[in-house]
């Protein structure tokens, strides 16, 4: 499942590094098979420096199950464990996933992207309504109960609106360009 992962976390935008302790004929032949630029022979230690030098780039993202693996899994600016790892790297991480499916990472990459996005548009929604409700009633055209119902109704949109994300497909289209 790591081929087809990666296929789609590329197709998402996103740039795959493989950080690895193995020695690096395994590692070299691993990542060549998967297209992957590496770093092998890693100590905890040289996968923090690596994380932190990627950092200078834009935010990181590490995926990670062992022991070795925990630094930079707290690192990172999201670190993933999955549910197979070790106790600590479930612990040093921001998210755990709890199966062992690669695949569930598209899918998490599409959540946080489409959360990100119902933020947005609830904050712009507030503002604009708060602007608006501000300015009638400044001029004396909002009357103070209809500015108590028409607030009410502005939180159960936006309580509405983020409980959408409870909805989000799991087994729907993993990735689509642009998402």
């Amino acid at each position: 499942e790591a081929e087809g992962t990666i296929a789609l976390l590329r197709k998402a935008g996103l740039n795959c590094v493989m950080l690895t302790g193995d020695r690096q004929s395994r590692a070299g032949s691993l990542a060549e098979s998967l297209g992957l630029d590496y770093q092998a022979a890693l100590l905890p230690e040289a996968k923090l420096a690596a994380i932190r030098s990627l950092q200078v780039a834009g935010a990181v993202v590490m995926v990670g199950d062992g022991i070795n693996d925990a630094p930079a899994l707290a690192a990172a600016d999201v670190g993933i464990a999955l549910g197979s790892g070790t106790d600590i790297s479930r612990h040093s991480a921001s998210v755990c996933l709890l199966a062992n499916d690669l695949l569930r990472l598209p899918w998490l990459v599409r959540l946080a992207r489409e959360t990100e996005r119902t933020i947005r548009w609830n904050l712009f929604w507030a503002f604009a309504y708060n602007v608006g409700g501000i300015g009638l009633a400044a001029v004396g055209w909002l009357h103070p109960v209809m500015a108590a119902i028409a607030m009410g109704l502005s939180s159960l949109f936006v309580v509405t609106n983020s409980l959408s994300l409870a909805r989000f497909e799991l087994d729907g289209p993993i990735m689509e360009a642009g998402t």
